[in-house]
């Protein structure tokens, strides 16, 4: 998988030494740049724009996206309750499998409840009468899976064949439509525009005979919208030609796009040794802070990497996992044991999927401004994140 990351930014001029080891680091301003730019699309469309809290949840710029966008998209009751807390605007809500006993926090937290398949709203319809008789307010949606596929990767392609993700768009009945208020659909992972206008193309014809019955239509995630080659004007003139033919309000969730280019993750060289290459051991693991350079997998840029001349260094992890494993990168002159280095790219995902697995320790988290390079350590954490999970 070829990573999206796009050039360093303000990073390349970020001190790396001002910042614990490892560490995420955070624009405040290219976050905000992001969310400027989403609004712009939002605003020229006439649709809703929620954040997907799977891709970027942090929470202490939760104000912040406020501030631009309409709500916050959550796969479940705890970013429900995540979103509840520090999050302003609507609470769409939707898992693959949800829990009869979570049905009552979910459907108070969220303005829409979204079903995996007509089965589950079928069989959490007690749960939904109580809710709405308790005087909780929200709405039902069905994912469909559109059986087209346009994902580069088969593990991270939600309409991979016998995917699990949406009920099939073949087998929809008007029966399954009763009670429900919207269709939600997301099939796409870091793409730009024309795969949206494919997929639609696609689902299309099986969806028009419902389009009466139906008050939203959600297209999910997976938009690179503040790339720089995105398709934006394109996008947009998609979206207002969509609401025109169907009468429906449109949404997107996109999450990789409110941070993409906004963060780095800085590291530092434990060990250095030769064993027909040079091996550089370092604090950053790949299982525990980066886990989609392995399931992938996909190459990170580095900050600052030299060129084709520079030493070839195979960086790892600290931890016992022998593929904990990074990749070869590139060196001015071979690295000594304290150097600090940085990864691209590193806001979206990788923080919402850091594991202690070994022990190894959790990254701190620190906002930065590019604008004035005020800095603040927002999270460091100690070994009870590593107990704490366990018992």
């Amino acid at each position: 998988m070829t990573t999206k990351a796009g050039s360093a930014g303000a990073f390349a001029d970020f001190d790396l030494s001002r910042v614990p080891s490892p560490c995420f680091v955070v624009d405040r301003a290219a976050i905000e740049r992001n969310l400027a730019t989403l609004a712009d699309v939002r605003d020229r469309a006439g649709i809703k724009l929620l954040l997907a809290l799977k891709a970027f949840s942090m929470w202490s710029l939760g104000d912040l996206v406020g501030e631009y966008l309409d709500g916050v998209a959550t796969s479940g009751l705890w970013e429900a309750r995540l979103a509840a807390g520090h999050y302003k605007g609507e609470v769409a809500t939707y898992c693959a499998g949800y829990k009869a006993a979570d049905m009552a926090e979910i459907c108070r937290l969220s303005d829409h409840v979204i079903f995996n398949t007509p089965n589950q709203g079928r069989a959490m319809a007690g749960e939904l009468a109580s809710a709405r008789a308790r005087g909780e307010a929200f709405d039902v949606g069905l994912r469909l899976n559109p059986m087209h596929s346009e994902g580069e990767v088969a593990k991270y392609d939600p309409a991979q064949p016998h995917s699990r993700l949406g009920f099939p768009a073949d087998q929809l009945r008007s029966e399954h439509l009763e009670g429900v208020d919207g269709i939600h659909v997301h099939s796409l992972c870091e793409q730009d525009f024309p795969p949206l206008r494919r997929t639609w193309e696609a689902l299309r014809p099986r969806l028009a005979p419902y389009f009466g019955q139906l008050k939203w239509l959600n297209f999910g995630g997976g938009h690179h919208i503040t790339r720089a080659d995105y398709q934006r004007d394109d996008l947009v003139a998609f979206l207002q030609q969509v609401r025109a033919e169907t009468g429906l309000d449109v949404v997107l969730e996109p999450g990789e796009a409110i941070a993409l280019d906004a963060g780095i993750l800085v590291g530092e060289f434990v060990d250095l040794f030769d064993n027909g290459m040079p091996i550089g051991v370092v604090d950053i693991s790949a299982t525990c802070h980066m886990p989609d350079v392995i399931e992938a997998p996909y190459r990170p840029k580095m900050l600052g990497e030299a060129g084709g001349e520079g030493v070839a260094v195979r960086l790892g992890g600290p931890s016992c996992l022998a593929g904990d494993i990074i990749g070869d990168y590139r060196f001015a002159a071979l690295p000594a044991a304290g150097q600090r280095f940085a990864f691209l790219d590193q806001a979206h995902y990788s923080m919402v999927k850091t594991t202690t697995f070994n022990g190894v320790p959790l990254p701190a988290i620190a906002l930065w401004d590019s604008r004035d390079d005020s800095l603040q350590i927002v999270r460091e954490f100690g070994w009870e994140s590593f107990r704490d999970r366990l018992s």
